[in-house]
C-alpha cells in the first residue's frame, strides 16, 4: 500500500491560519510516499509494533509499541509517524501493526509542509491497512492532532487541509474559522508566469519557542479587542486600538495578509482587480501582477509587524524583485525556510542567476530551487 501526500505553499495568509482567518495554499508536485505492509505477530496474530524507516535518514530505523505511544515516547522524524497511528488510535481507529517505509523529495524545514505530507501519506496509508476509510477533513483533524499533541507542534490545520483537499491547477482558499473550502483557480502559466520557491537553506524548527511565543501574543491581542480570535477583525485599524506596539504589529500583520488572501483569491476568481469605484476586468497578466505586488507587500508584513523573517530571505526577496520577478515573500512559520516568488517566464533563468549570485557574494550556501506547480491532493499509487 503506498499512498503519496503533496507539499505544499502557501500564496498568501501566512501566520492567520491558527488566528482563524484565511488561507491560499496550494498542493506542490513535491511530496512524501508512505509504504505500509503488515507486520504479523505471533502464532500468525496480528502484530502490535510500529516499525518505521526512512530512505532520508537510513541510520534512524525506529520500531515501538503501538499500546505504548504516548506523546512525548517517540522523538525526532519517527514522531509524526507514530503521531498519527497514536491520534487514529485516540480518535477510535484500530490501528493495525506496521512497517511504514518513508521516501520524500520535499527539503526538510523549508517551509514547504513536510511534515504535514508525511503524517497524511501514513494517515491514508495506515487507514487503508486498517481497513477503514475516513472522511478527508475528519483525517485532517487527525493528523494535526498528531503535530499538535503527539509531536508538540502548535501549528494550524492549512497544511493537512491543503495536504488532503487541493485541487491541481487551484489553490484552495480556507477560511479557517468555519473551515469552509473555495478551489480558486491558479495557473501562472496562463499570464507567461511561473511560481518558484526558492530554499534560502536556513532551516527552521516549527517547535521553537519564537513560534509559540508569536501564537500567544496573537491570542492576547485578540483577548485585548474583544474578539475570539484576530481572523473575527476586518478592518485593519482595529489594531490601532491596542497600546502594546508589538500586539499592535502582530495584530496589524494577521488582519492585512488574511485580507491579501481573500483580495487574491477575488481577483483570481472574478477576473479583476480592484479599481476606483468598483472591480475592473484585466487581463490574466495584470491579474498576476496584482497578485505579485501583494505577494511582496507580505513579506514587508511579515518581516516588520510580525518579525519571522530572516536575512537570506529578505535578500532573496529583494534580489528577484531587482531581477524582474512580479512579486516575492517568504512562506511557512518563518525563522528559516523558502520564499514564493511569481516570476515572468523569460527572467526565470536571470533571476536564478541574480539569487545565486547574491549568495555566492554573501558567502551562504547557494539556494536551491523548486517549481512550484499547483497540483493534485494525496493519492494512492500503484
Amino acid at each position: 500500500m503506498r499512498w503519496f501526500a503533496p507539499g505544499r505553499a502557501n500564496l498568501m495568509g501566512e501566520h492567520t491560519d491558527y488566528n482563524e482567518g484565511y488561507v491560499l495554499p496550494f498542493a506542490l508536485a513535491h511530496g512524501v510516499t508512505a509504504s505500509v505492509t503488515a507486520r504479523p505477530g505471533r502464532h500468525g496474530r496480528p502484530g502490535r509494533m510500529l516499525a518505521m524507516r526512512s530512505k532520508q535518514v537510513p541510520d534512524e530505523p525506529v520500531t515501538v509499541a503501538l499500546d505504548s505511544l504516548t506523546p512525548g515516547a517517540v522523538t525526532g522524524w519517527a514522531a509524526y509517524p507514530a503521531g498519527v497511528a497514536w491520534a487514529l488510535r485516540e480518535a477510535g481507529i484500530d490501528v493495525a501493526g506496521a512497517s511504514i517505509d518513508i521516501d520524500s523529495d520535499l527539503p526538510v524545514g523549508a517551509g514547504v509542509s513536510s511534515s504535514a505530507a508525511l503524517e497524511c501519506s501514513v494517515a491514508l496509508a495506515l487507514c487503508e491497512l486498517s481497513g477503514v476509510t475516513v472522511e478527508r477533513r475528519t483525517l485532517a483533524a487527525i493528523a494535526k492532532r498528531a503535530e499538535n499533541d503527539f509531536v508538540g507542534a502548535p501549528t494550524g490545520i492549512i497544511d493537512q487541509y491543503a495536504a488532503l483537499l487541493c485541487q491541481e491547477g487551484h489553490a484552495m482558499l480556507l477560511d479557517c474559522a468555519t473551515l469552509t473550502v473555495t478551489q480558486v483557480p491558479f495557473a501562472p502559466a496562463a499570464a507567461g508566469a511561473a511560481a518558484l520557491i526558492i530554499d534560502t537553506r536556513v532551516a527552521h524548527a516549527l517547535v521553537s519557542g519564537e513560534y509559540a511565543q508569536r501564537r500567544a501574543q496573537c491570542e492576547e491581542a485578540a483577548r485585548l479587542l474583544g474578539v475570539p480570535y484576530l481572523g473575527a477583525v476586518q478592518d485593519p485599524a482595529e489594531a490601532s486600538r491596542l497600546a502594546d506596539p508589538v500586539l499592535r504589529r502582530r495584530a496589524r500583520h494577521v488582519i492585512t495578509d488574511s485580507a491579501r488572501a481573500r483580495a487574491i483569491a477575488s481577483a483570481l476568481l472574478s477576473g479583476s482587480v480592484p479599481a476606483a469605484g468598483g472591480a475592473e476586468p484585466v487581463p490574466a497578466q495584470a491579474i498576476y501582477r496584482y497578485i505579485g505586488r501583494l505577494l511582496t507587500e507580505a513579506h514587508a508584513s511579515l518581516r516588520d509587524d510580525f518579525e519571522v523573517s530572516w536575512p537570506a530571505a529578505d535578500v532573496t526577496v529583494e534580489v528577484a524583485v531587482a531581477a524582474g520577478a512580479l512579486g516575492a515573500r517568504m512562506i511557512g512559520g518563518g525563522f528559516g525556510g523558502s520564499v514564493l516568488a511569481l516570476i515572468p517566464v523569460e527572467r526565470m533563468a536571470a533571476v536564478r542567476a541574480a539569487l545565486t549570485d547574491a549568495f555566492t557574494e554573501r558567502g551562504w550556501t547557494p539556494p536551491e530551487f523548486i517549481d512550484a506547480i499547483p497540483s493534485a491532493a494525496a493519492r494512492q499509487l500503484a
